[in-house]
């Protein structure tokens, strides 16, 4: 089993976006999680699972056009504990993957859908966005980091927050969901 490298919610229900004990450390957002950590973490209600659920056949959506090879930056109202919050559960989850595709990948019509945020919101519950690390130029890939950390490491109210950030590798797909489905059989809620 996994340890768990995702910080608890702060005082205002956020991830902080640094280690409040040594705010200089290289212990900060985005942090480092696996898979397992986030359903361990927050598969708490059947909301939550559900959404998980989503994401989880999101990322089963891009490996199997080939996206394998780079990493995911995970936010959004999932990441926070947006019950307590705003009193609601967490509708979606967003995510921005950083990902280097095969020299081969070239998505079909059918397989565009995954690219537009519209669509795999309605049907995936994420929020999905991308950067392309290989095609970039380093100062397009900064902007498009300074841009997204710029954006999620603040709530709308302008509170820093903190984030995750998971492997694009679909090694540890399986082990997540197997163990999203014990815990949904386990709490009864998997539909």
């Amino acid at each position: 089993m996994s340890t768990l490298t995702i910080p608890q919610w702060d005082r205002q229900g956020l991830l902080p976006p640094v280690d409040p004990v040594d705010p200089i450390s290289p212990d900060r957002s985005p942090y480092q999680a696996s898979l397992l950590d986030m359903v361990l973490r927050f598969a708490t209600t059947p909301e939550r699972c559900m959404v998980l659920r989503g994401f989880l056949a999101y990322r089963a959506a891009l490996h199997r056009v080939g996206l394998v090879d780079g990493f995911q930056w995970v936010n959004g109202s999932f990441t926070e504990h947006v019950e307590t919050i705003e009193h609601r559960s967490p509708k979606d989850i967003d995510v921005v993957t950083f990902f280097k595709a095969r020299d081969d990948f070239m998505p079909t019509d059918d397989q565009m859908h995954l690219l537009d945020p519209h669509v795999t919101k309605t049907r995936f519950l994420v929020d999905g966005y991308f950067v392309e690390l290989d095609h970039e130029s380093p100062e397009s890939l900064v902007e498009h980091s300074i841009y997204w950390y710029g954006l999620w490491s603040h709530r709308r109210n302008m509170v820093w927050k903190g984030y995750l950030r998971v492997d694009l590798c679909p090694a540890e797909d399986r082990d997540a969901q197997d163990h999203l489905n014990r815990l949904e059989r386990q709490r009864g809620h998997h539909e």
